[in-house]
């Protein structure tokens, strides 16, 4: 039986980033021929056919001055069995509201003709913007988290998993971190091309699953921009003063202010109950304890605000995905000496 090549297209445009664009383009490409090139075997017949499409076929530079040569455009409607979006350079407050809407309406139709729709990192913006997303859930890099929150409250954001689907179907499939794209071209040639292949390549490649998700990567002290000054001045002081025992008395102290008023006058402005930013803190201190020091858990447990260990190894996993030695283990200073 004759296998059928798979369309795959990928949309770029001047804001894609060309690692993602041409990474998944030439893993792609080796599919099904470079492990065979390697061990001098019999190649396979070509498992997928790509091409770039963009606005209009003129060439342009995308992120950080990467050439791009479109293959076909929009308009020409070229046909496809596989529609990818790579990766996006986008400020972590910078939507795409009133951007390229013959690409959005583009996706869409080739959507709703059966193609399935994967998107890397923060190319699923560009899909929350088409509307595909739209009471679906969906991932991306986790400094968009509150990009996603503000301006497509209609969609399911998940910042932990790696790959998302958007529903049962799993037409559309939306992946996480910069460097997920490695996930998805495995993911894409496991589902479509055979499993043995997919692992062949990310063998050549040394292309491995990020199985712990985003959060060992996600920074907790992540705040966001408001004008509320009373909170500011919370804010202040929490970072000066967040390891203090009783931290939520003093700093209602240092506002003369009602804890249940401020409580939600804090959660309004920022996203984040009290108690939760000050786990943030105190979990990010102890990330970087486990970075740079060979401390004892227990000791950082103890500095960090916390007699409990055991709720702290329970709170740790929670905000980070993995356990304090794990993280140790992935991050530690042993890694990078």
């Amino acid at each position: 039986m004759t296998q059928t090549t798979i369309r795959v297209l990928f949309l770029a445009v001047p804001e894609t980033a060309g690692s993602s664009l041409y990474g998944m383009l030439d893993v792609l490409s080796a599919a099904g021929n470079v492990w065979q090139t390697l061990v001098r075997s019999e190649p396979l017949p070509a498992l997928f056919s790509n091409q770039i499409a963009s606005v209009d076929k003129a060439p342009f530079t995308c992120g950080h001055n990467i050439p791009v040569v479109p293959d076909t455009c929009i308009e020409d409607d070229p046909e496809c069995d596989i529609l990818i979006i790579p990766e996006l350079w986008l400020g972590p407050d910078e939507d795409l509201h009133g951007r390229y809407p013959e690409m959005m309406a583009f996706i869409r139709r080739k959507h709703g003709q059966g193609a399935y729709v994967y998107s890397a990192c923060s190319g699923s913006l560009v899909l929350a913007e088409s509307g595909l997303l739209k009471g679906r859930r969906a991932t991306s890099h986790w400094g968009y988290e509150h990009l996603f929150r503000t301006h497509y409250p209609d969609v399911n954001f998940q910042p932990e998993p790696i790959l998302c689907f958007a529903d049962e179907t799993g037409h559309v499939v939306t992946a996480g971190g910069t460097s997920s794209w490695h996930d998805l071209v495995i993911h894409i040639i496991s589902r479509h091309g055979s499993p043995a292949e997919a692992m062949r390549i990310s063998k050549v490649y040394l292309l491995k699953w990020h199985d712990e998700g985003q959060l060992p990567f996600k920074p907790l002290e992540n705040k966001v921009l408001h004008s509320d000054s009373v909170v500011i001045e919370a804010e202040r002081w929490l970072d000066e003063n967040y390891l203090c025992h009783d931290a939520i008395d003093g700093l209602l102290e240092h506002l003369g202010m009602a804890e249940r008023t401020f409580k939600r006058r804090f959660k309004t402005a920022t996203g984040e109950s009290l108690i939760e930013r000050i786990q943030n803190l105190r979990i990010e201190n102890a990330k970087r304890r486990l970075e740079s020091s060979s401390d004892a858990i227990d000791d950082i447990c103890a500095d960090v605000g916390y007699e409990d260990t055991g709720f702290f190894r329970r709170l740790f996993k929670r905000l980070t995905g993995i356990s304090p030695s794990q993280y140790r283990k992935m991050f530690g200073r042993h890694h990078y000496q």
